[in-house]
């Protein structure tokens, strides 16, 4: 786009004051801010600026919810077969080159103190392996023992496309093939103030920020990843965000379950954690599975006990899912194409006044971005399937620099995994009196995927002292 025309586009849409410090640019700068202008999707933000800025959207459910039905993580009684049957088509897709894993990366770890790519965290707990590294190396255990590779798509975000590229590049992707591990990168949608002004980050820079999850569904299409899938036979993907170090990104029973009940989309639940934990509700409105924000769901609701006495709306969304790929195509394909729906956030967002050309960084939300949110393409599903899991086999988030969802609770989480998996093997591991493993334990995510690997491994470790470090791979 040249200057001409963003100029003429800009006033067009009345967001000419985009150019109002161009006369004090640097060439270099002006092109900066030019590229930042082509990245706008003016259509829509035009169409969302009566209805999620001088506007709020409803956060009134539309019917009245009730718990979603979920398959149990251990099967009931008389359905063991059922189970066998899912986890060895599970096992088939692989090995027949149907499945596909998916991780959204796209951000940093700021709220960690961490500048770089989030997937570059170092997390385990003896290795200091990155969380980028457990998947590689679980996603390349699940394609040697299905006997060929397992397609890895990875998205990015702007600001961590590039480094997360090289990452790899310098890592020599972590043993899999680079033919097989595919970036993309999502869009962005600019910050906006109450009049729906669209704001500079800086003189030459327009604040954007990326689309929100969801945004990977589109990505997929317009980035040519989905053709990609097609050409490559894949049928099913894996679906799993990058903060989550406990995630099997590939998992036999779960993906075989998916695609024995003819589900075009899958997820996988948890308990909660208590009433109003900030997790998503699984429900279903209107006969349609969904899931609520943990902003939305009334109080009255999330307190709700049922005749036992358990929690009614007890399943927590994790983002683990499964894709069916035809599904995809025609959520994103062309005139057939169903819009996921924009959520609004009030934020604070550092911007340039633009009379005085000073940058400021109020200290309440001044902003409203917009986002999509991959969990409502869960309605526009013809057949959806819930697997309950138990939290400790499969989330424990690595959000915050401290406290709840921190690295430390992720440590500490795969660490118990670890032990129990280890105490599954019938070998003992010490304890300290308050119950908690006396052993720092890790175990590779290639002897995970398979069982009778590390059973022989576990067997050949002998006694666990206390204090000790483990490492089994």
């Amino acid at each position: 786009m040249n200057a001409d025309t963003a100029r003429s586009e800009t006033a067009r849409r009345g967001q000419e004051h985009l150019f109002t410090f161009w006369g004090e640019l640097a060439p270099g700068q002006q092109r900066q801010l030019l590229e930042d202008i082509a990245q706008i999707d003016f259509s829509t933000l035009e169409r969302l600026i009566p209805t999620h800025v001088r506007s709020a959207p409803s956060a009134a459910l539309a019917g009245d919810p009730e718990p979603v039905d979920a398959l149990p993580d251990q099967p009931d009684p008389g359905k063991e077969d059922d189970y066998r049957r899912a986890e060895q088509l599970g096992l088939e897709l692989v090995a027949g080159g149907k499945v596909a894993a998916l991780t959204v990366a796209g951000g940093q770890g700021t709220r960690l103190g961490f500048d770089r790519p989030k997937g570059e965290f170092t997390i385990s707990p003896v290795m200091n392996k990155p969380l980028f590294q457990l998947f590689a190396e679980a996603i390349l255990a699940a394609g040697r023992r299905g006997g060929r590779p397992i397609p890895w798509y990875v998205m990015t975000g702007p600001t961590t496309d590039q480094p997360t590229r090289d990452y790899f590049a310098e890592r020599s992707y972590f043993g899999l093939s680079p033919d097989d591990v595919t970036f993309f990168c999502q869009s962005v949608m600019p910050a906006v103030d109450r009049e729906g002004r669209i704001l500079l980050d800086q003189k030459h820079r327009v604040a954007l920020s990326p689309n929100g999850h969801g945004g990977c569904l589109l990505a997929l299409a317009t980035s040519g990843a989905l053709a990609d899938m097609k050409r490559r036979g894949v049928e099913v993907l894996s679906y799993f965000q990058v903060d989550n170090p406990l995630v099997a990104p590939i998992d036999p029973l779960f993906l075989g379950l998916h695609c024995q009940t003819g589900a075009e989309m899958s997820a996988v639940a948890v308990p909660k954690a208590d009433d109003l934990e900030r997790v998503g509700n699984f429900a279903r409105v209107d006969g349609r599975v969904c899931v609520i924000e943990y902003t939305d769901l009334p109080p009255a609701l999330a307190h709700q006990r049922t005749p036992d006495g358990d929690r009614r709306f007890d399943a927590g969304s994790i983002a683990v899912h499964a894709f069916s790929r035809t599904f995809l195509e025609r959520l994103t394909g062309g005139d057939e194409a169903i819009a996921l729906p924009w959520h609004r956030a009030e934020k604070s967002v550092a911007h340039v006044e633009l009379a005085t050309g000073e940058r400021v960084l109020p200290d309440q939300p001044n902003a409203v971005k917009f986002e999509l949110f991959v969990f409502d393409a869960l309605p526009l599903a013809n057949q959806v399937m819930i697997l309950l899991r138990k939290r400790t086999d499969c989330f424990s988030p690595v959000k915050n620099a401290e406290g709840v969802d921190s690295a430390a609770t992720a440590q500490r989480d795969m660490i118990r995994q670890a032990v129990h998996r280890l105490e599954a093997c019938g070998v003992g591991v010490p304890r300290r009196s308050d119950g908690e493993p006396d052993a720092v334990v890790e175990i590779s995510p290639a002897l995970v995927v398979d069982e009778e690997k590390l059973r022989v491994a576990a067997a050949a470790l002998g006694q666990i002292h206390p204090g000790a470090q483990v490492y089994l791979e």
